[in-house]
């Protein structure tokens, strides 16, 4: 089995509504994310040719991915006022909306769907939170 492992990382702010704790406030992370993509083989023939997949096309969709996050607010739909998401927007604060609440286990999940969706053959993804605090989603 091949084994490949790509990073990306982007700075962002969230905060967890609902939590009893210091986190339920906007404060912000370097989040470093990790993928890893696995094969039986490599590919036989071609430009790619003795490779799984060329790590400069693998790390360029996951920065792609990384890099909409990056500089942003990122908060759970329905976490914050509609008057609230405008005035930050009318300031010109980057905000995006996402579905779950944002924890890095959550963001280990979406991004192992994000790039397996791209037809990769995703192994795991995870994501750190802080140097020390790292959560993995694989199936």
């Amino acid at each position: 089995m091949y084994i490949l492992k790509v990073k990306s990382n982007f700075d962002s702010a969230h905060f967890l509504k609902g939590y009893v704790g210091k986190c339920s406030n906007i404060h912000g992370h370097r989040w470093v994310v990790e993928i890893e993509v696995s094969s039986e083989a490599v590919e036989a023939q071609g430009q790619e040719r003795g490779m799984v997949v060329d790590f400069g096309v693998l790390r360029d969709h996951l920065k792609n991915e990384t890099d909409k996050l990056d500089h942003t607010l990122i908060y759970e739909k329905g976490s914050l006022k509609d008057t609230t998401i405008e005035a930050l927007k009318s300031e010109g604060f980057s905000l995006h909306e996402v579905d779950f609440r944002p924890t890095a286990e959550n963001f280990a999940y979406y991004f192992y769907n994000v790039m397996k969706n791209m037809g990769y053959n995703v192994k795991n993804a995870g994501v750190y939170e802080t140097p020390e605090n790292y959560a993995c989603y694989e199936e």
